[in-house]
């Protein structure tokens, strides 16, 4: 049974997709731009201060469904900047600091809102 996840403490969908769908025991995350939830406004600063507030989104989404980011079993990061790897890595381990989960990082031409970064997950529930 397919069960849409939905909060406020995470950027609002800009598009026909929902924040995060749970399927069984797992949760499958839409990407997280970095949206500040309270303003729906992008944050300003470089790819630190938006890697931070992406890594804070997929946190508050990942809690709306009842799990953590101890419970998240694959990533996929996707940067404008592939320059800009050991700096997002820096912020990855914040938040992720054992039994890390599986994950791809890729760099892209362009990325919603022209952002810098954008994270999805796949965690148990």
């Amino acid at each position: 049974m397919k069960e849409i996840i939905a909060t406020d403490k995470a950027p609002a969908a800009i598009g026909p997709y929902s924040q995060a769908v749970k399927v069984g025991n797992l949760l499958f995350t839409s990407g997280m731009i970095p949206i500040n939830p309270e303003t729906n406004t992008l944050v300003e600063g470089g790819i630190e201060v938006q890697a931070e507030q992406a890594f804070k989104n997929i946190k508050n989404l990942l809690e709306a469904a009842g799990s953590s980011v101890d419970k998240v079993v694959k990533t996929v990061v996707f940067i404008k900047d592939m320059n800009d790897f050991a700096k997002v890595n820096e912020i990855y381990a914040k938040y992720f600091t054992d039994n890390y989960p599986a994950r791809s990082c890729v760099e892209v031409a362009r990325l919603p809102k022209d952002v810098l970064i954008e994270i999805e997950a796949v965690a148990e529930v």
